[in-house]
């Protein structure tokens, strides 16, 4: 803001910034960011953690609240910056949306994950008794600033991991989504989702699948952003995950989770008649071509039964269930029989 450096440099206000970056992108990017605010003087105070599943926890924001109290920020004109994958952005998010109940803060997501889908809408959370995000609240950033040359800079598997909710929005809502990942998936993972001027046969894969992925979140996220009607295609995926990333924690990250959950889901929709043989083997190759698991041992008959026990009490009492039509269309249904899943269960195994 052109306004607010003018009147730092003037002397007239310090500007001053609290920034929680995870302990990972703080190596790789750290001296950057302090170099920034040294720069445009800046007084700042940058807290490096580990931010992970198994961090996840009131425990953390506590630490983070510990800390903003000490450094002491102004309740509307010092926004709280997250800078990190989508668990730093969610417990950032709960520590602001509780310090003197509510704080400004700003996203700047660093995973592709965290890029299409935690930085997208208004929730935040941690895990509590050993359920993922059982304690959290609804409080939007006042920015998301998206840069994808972070991307570069992490594993092939995390951009696989971030693959997982692109593909989920895809399915329900975006055939050309769909065919995007089926053609250009391969190139995505090699090249990092990085946009190349030379790349003719690509295009700009990596922009156009990006923004496709947000915008149709943000269309589904928007109207609905207190999740007030609990009828959500973007659950797609999220019945049986959040159950099994956490009995198998740390072997599955929350897309390869959601992978699994959606690749038994679409054998689900087929036993149903929803979708065709043809469909189903589609989306299972596509699946593959993102190099994501399609089965995991730990995905039990009795964990799938449990997990969609406890969605029961998520979601008012009925399952709510997303499931393909087609390929990009998707609707919601509250009638699938045990004897249906345990049929479409025992088929996924099978193959």
């Amino acid at each position: 803001d052109p306004l607010q450096l003018e009147l730092a440099t003037s002397s007239k206000r310090k500007l001053r910034r609290f920034v929680v970056i995870d302990e990972v992108v703080d190596e790789l990017y750290g001296s950057k960011v302090r170099e920034y605010f040294e720069e445009n003087n800046v007084q700042h105070k940058i807290l490096a953690l580990p931010t992970t599943e198994e961090t996840k926890s009131m425990d953390l924001v506590l630490n983070i609240l510990q800390e903003v109290q000490n450094f002491s920020i102004d309740r509307r004109t010092e926004p709280i910056i997250a800078i990190g994958g989508g668990v730093c952005l969610d417990i950032v998010g709960l520590a602001a949306s509780l310090y003197r109940r509510r704080t400004p803060y700003i996203r700047v997501p660093t995973t592709l994950l965290s890029v299409v889908d935690a930085s997208v809408g208004a929730k935040n959370g941690v895990n509590f008794l050993q359920c993922k995000n059982k304690l959290g609240g609804y409080t939007p950033p006042v920015a998301s600033f998206l840069d994808r040359s972070f991307i570069q800079s992490i594993p092939r598997r995390h951009i696989s991991n971030g693959l997982g909710e692109i593909l989920k929005m895809a399915l329900m809502k975006h055939k050309g989504l769909f065919d995007l990942l089926k053609s250009h998936g391969k190139y995505l993972l090699d090249t990092k989702f990085q946009s190349y001027s030379g790349s003719t046969d690509h295009g700009d894969a990596a922009l156009q699948t990006t923004r496709i992925a947000i915008e149709t979140m943000l269309e589904e996220l928007a109207p609905n952003l207190w999740e007030d009607d609990l009828d959500r295609l973007v659950d797609f995926g999220h019945l049986i995950s959040p159950e099994l990333e956490m009995r198998v924690l740390p072997s599955l990250m929350h897309g390869e989770a959601v992978n699994v959950d959606m690749a038994f889901m679409t054998y689900v929709a087929h036993v149903r008649g929803l979708i065709t043989a043809e469909e189903k083997e589609q989306i299972i190759q596509c699946m593959r071509g993102l190099e994501l698991p399609v089965w995991h041992g730990g995905c039990s008959w009795p964990l799938i039964k449990k997990a969609l026990m406890e969605r029961l009490k998520h979601s008012g009492g009925q399952p709510r269930m997303p499931l393909p039509t087609g390929l990009g269309v998707a609707e919601i249904f509250n009638d699938t029989s045990e004897e249906t899943l345990e049929r479409a269960y025992k088929l996924w195994v099978r193959d």
